[in-house]
């Protein structure tokens, strides 16, 4: 069965997306050629979710973190959907980890649709320009904190803000962006601070 598409009036539930993305993922590999080629317009949404589920795993949290660059730069830049470089499009992952991936995703989704749904929409161009932007933020915050478990706001902030975008609740989204928003500039002025700090203690010697 192909993957609902972009266009509906009636927006399909990304857990419906996802179920049938793991319905149809090729049996033993799949590259992100064929996740975009295969969630078009939405890959946006789905990709960040899946990303920032990545992200929660300490040991490659940098690594997702770079990649969810990716996709928010383009956002930024007005694409209509995600594009990654040849290399990392034509790459084979194995089809068990996205599975599991998907399958541990899932209950937790269905779950969370029972009291999200559209509403308060939203420009589109404008509002993915903006998370973008924040998405971008936080995966910088992903990158350059390397401190054991301070990956996991960033990511839980992160897959809100997929889920809001996916399933077009304005709510939602704006109020993962507005804590994404206060969370960086408290992590903006905690670092501020040790700078400030740190060149302190250096003139006492």
């Amino acid at each position: 069965m192909p993957l609902p598409a972009v266009d509906m009036k009636t927006p399909i539930p990304a857990s419906v997306v996802l179920q049938r993305l793991h319905d149809e993922v090729p049996p033993d590999h799949f590259t992100l050629g064929w996740l975009m080629g295969t969630l078009h317009k939405r890959s946006f949404g789905i990709i960040m979710l899946l990303l920032a589920l990545v992200a929660l795993a300490p040991g490659i949290a940098i690594a997702a973190g770079m990649l969810l660059m990716v996709p928010a730069f383009q956002m930024i830049a007005g694409k209509p959907a995600p594009v990654f470089p040849r290399r990392i499009a034509e790459r084979c992952f194995p089809t068990k980890h996205l599975a599991s991936l998907v399958q541990r995703c899932l209950p937790v989704l269905r779950h969370l649709e029972k009291v999200i749904h559209p509403r308060w929409q939203t420009p589109p161009g404008a509002t993915r320009r903006i998370v973008g932007i924040v998405v971008a933020l936080l995966g910088a915050t992903l990158v350059f904190s390397p401190i054991p478990f301070t990956n996991i706001v960033p990511a839980l902030l992160v897959a809100l803000i997929a889920i809001g975008y996916l399933e077009e609740d304005g709510a939602l989204l704006w109020i993962a962006l507005s804590v994404a928003v206060i969370t960086l500039a408290v992590a903006t002025m905690t670092v501020w601070e040790t700078v400030i700090g740190a060149e302190w203690i250096a003139r006492l010697w």
